[in-house]
């Protein structure tokens, strides 16, 4: 392994936050919508994001959606895990691609949340992170990717039985931070007060801020017994 030290290489992560903001900032259900003559901000609940294409244009479009906003947000982490994989932090063990990739991943979330490019109202970033945590994990071990995609579908399941999809959606959040903490808690067990590993837990908790901080308006509408159902069985397109 060589070792990367941030005082001669801090650029390439200003560079790589710069990049992955805008990267996020590209809102596809505002596209796709707009293909469809209309504008996805203006029917619904307003938000461009997949649960919103769902409900107004059907199924199709809203998987379609959802996996263009997973790609957004899993190939800046893994490009961060493949740039940075040969390197680890100057005087430790903790290796450069396990902070890149949640660095460069976060970035994209907060660029889709806050874009710039739509007066800093975006969607809720949940397929987004979802994205980042599938392409992250599987940097792990190959295999984890097989046990994501059922995990995924294990959540679609709670969402078509409960109907509640913001919870399924940030509940899917909240474990796969959990899986990547205890992963990271297993590698470095020995050193886990570095300053490196502290800033990767740091930026797993602020990724859980964002996407609950996002559905804030749900969470409150669902502890009022007011949210909106969320069907994945049957669909009304809105026309």
């Amino acid at each position: 392994m060589k070792e990367f030290y941030i005082s001669d290489g801090w650029y390439w992560f200003l560079i790589a936050a710069i990049v992955c903001y805008f990267i996020g900032c590209f809102n596809f259900a505002v596209l796709i919508s707009h293909f469809k003559k209309k504008d996805i901000r203006e029917i619904g609940s307003g938000n461009p994001g997949t649960m919103n294409m769902t409900r107004t244009f059907g199924m199709k479009i809203g998987v379609l959606n959802f996996f263009c906003d997973v790609i957004k947000g899993g190939v800046p982490a893994l490009a961060g895990y493949f740039i940075f994989k040969d390197y680890v932090f100057a005087g430790t063990e903790v290796l450069v691609s396990d902070f890149a990739r949640y660095f460069f991943g976060v970035f994209v979330i907060i660029g889709h949340i806050f874009p710039v490019t739509l007066k800093f109202k975006g969607g809720k970033g949940i397929a987004s992170t979802l994205g980042m945590f599938v392409f992250a994990l599987s940097c792990e071990k190959w295999w984890y990717f097989p046990v994501l995609v059922v995990f995924h579908f294990a959540i679609l399941f709670y969402i078509a039985v409960t109907e509640w999809g913001s919870m399924g959606s940030l509940l899917g959040v909240s474990l796969l931070t959990i899986w990547q903490t205890a992963l990271i808690i297993s590698r470095y067990s020995s050193n886990l007060l570095n300053g490196w590993i502290i800033s990767i837990f740091c930026i797993l908790a602020f990724v859980n801020v964002l996407t609950w901080t996002a559905h804030r308006k749900n969470i409150f509408r669902l502890l009022a017994g007011e949210e909106h159902h969320t069907s994945v069985i049957k669909r009304k397109k809105i026309r």
